[in-house]
């Protein structure tokens, strides 16, 4: 919690510096990934993670320009919801973030101060690094939502955690006497489940927890990487179409190139119809948008006449 910055970064690269290498190793082909930063878990305790959408296929690494799609090894026949080997993707993973995190303590980039002071020294670093190289980290790879969801489906499974904080207003169960309660997933099994129970804190642990959530100034939670950063996304996409129409995919995956906000305005129909809009699943006619809600920032409720009566603005 005193080096956020740092190890938030170190998160990310290490995370995409194991996918990118596992991916080409096991896989051969160019990985892309676009990821997001959460840094709680149910119950609000500091738990910092990334959720990473990664295309199961990609560009053929080695120059016959190709596409080739994640298999399991060994296996001719793939049911489309592989990615790459769990258990080396764990190993690497942990590899990677130790080595980033020795090279932050080595160039003196970490905050070590009070009883933490002890770890400015490398040998007793390496010591206390030790039991993180003993456990099995976790790096949970899950398959599309259901066996017929599209690309958008995927990309918008994702959406959800975009948006919002730590908790929703939804889990909220009361407020009284000073003490909050929440719903909060008991959490057992890697990947998530089901079962629920009612969580009571205090009102000033509450608010500790969730302060706990409040990124650096400035902060990107939100990150693209490979094929999707914005060096190589409109090279990756185009290579990406051509391949998927070379190998009779384009059926599957829409590779058509999406409208510029020019081409859209200039549009006969732009008033009417947006062409990137979605198709009725039944019909198969293209949807019209009729009413759109803008979510207003806390910043601009909190300073307007819908403020709660204790707020007061200082």
């Amino acid at each position: 919690l005193g080096n956020r910055r740092e190890i938030y970064n170190l998160l990310f690269h290490s995370a995409w510096q194991t996918l990118r290498e596992v991916i080409a190793d096991e896989q051969g082909f160019e990985a892309a990934a676009a990821m997001v930063l959460h840094t709680w878990n149910q119950k609000l305790d500091a738990h910092a993670h990334v959720h990473a959408l990664v295309p199961g296929g990609g560009p053929s690494l080695t120059g016959d320009r190709r596409w080739k799609i994640s298999r399991r090894p060994y296996v001719k026949k793939c049911d489309g919801n592989y990615l790459v080997d769990a258990d080396k993707l764990r190993l690497e993973f942990r590899q990677n973030f130790i080595a980033g995190l020795r090279r932050l303590q080595a160039a003196g980039e970490l905050k070590l101060e009070g009883d933490w002071a002890h770890l400015s020294n490398a040998a007793t670093f390496d010591d206390w690094l030790k039991p993180l190289e003993a456990v099995t980290w976790v790096a949970y790879i899950e398959p599309p939502p259901t066996p017929y969801s599209r690309p958008e489906h995927v990309v918008k499974y994702l959406a959800r955690y975009l948006t919002g904080g730590p908790i929703s207003d939804r889990r909220l169960m009361s407020h009284e006497n000073g003490h909050v309660t929440f719903i909060a997933r008991v959490g057992r099994k890697t990947g998530g489940d089901d079962e629920t129970e009612p969580i009571t804190l205090t009102g000033v642990e509450f608010v500790r927890r969730w302060s706990l959530h409040i990124l650096p100034k400035g902060y990107t939670k939100t990150r693209r990487f490979g094929g999707f950063s914005n060096r190589h996304c409109q090279r990756y996409i185009a290579e990406c179409g051509d391949l998927l129409i070379a190998a009779g995919l384009a059926a599957i995956v829409d590779v058509a190139a999406p409208l510029t906000k020019s081409a859209v305005e200039n549009s006969d129909e732009s008033t009417e119809i947006d062409r990137r809009a979605p198709c009725c699943p039944t019909c198969k006619v293209r949807m019209r948008r009729i009413a759109a809600e803008h979510r207003r920032s806390w910043k601009i409720v909190m300073r307007s006449h819908y403020r709660p009566h204790w707020y007061r603005d200082g």
